[in-house]
């Protein structure tokens, strides 16, 4: 029983005030074979919560891996939405850092997945 009052819980403050699974998961775009949630989440995480924060959107909904993030990237004047901040996606590094891409010039190189936080953007394989 705990287990299910956890879960909402964590799920409601990955959102953030006002924000719900739909208001993230939004109009959904479609690239190649990706499903891209039309918003970010509201606040910058690290690694570690972004994951959690994209898998309690449940329904398959993950952090992108580091190919699928640049090719939102290339794509993000199509997929609309983004800032020029730098998001994490899922593929990991050396211990301890993943990766991440910067929306402002396309940059990709790995960080401390802990000591960091970055935009999010939530993706699902169809």
């Amino acid at each position: 029983m705990k287990k299910l009052l956890i879960i909402p819980f964590l799920l409601a403050s990955y959102m953030g005030v006002g924000q719900t699974a739909a208001t993230i998961i939004g109009t959904t775009i479609k690239i190649a074979n990706l499903e891209v949630a039309q918003n970010d989440f509201p606040i910058k995480m690290n690694w570690d919560d972004a994951k959690k924060a994209c898998e309690a959107l449940g329904d398959s909904w993950r952090l992108p891996t580091k190919d699928e993030l640049n090719d939102l990237y290339k794509n993000r004047i199509k997929i609309g939405g983004f800032v020029a901040n730098r998001y994490w996606c899922s593929s990991e590094e050396i211990v301890g850092s993943a990766w991440k891409q910067d929306f402002s010039d396309g940059t990709q190189y790995y960080a401390n997945k802990l000591l960091n936080a970055y935009s999010v953007r939530a993706v699902r394989s169809f």
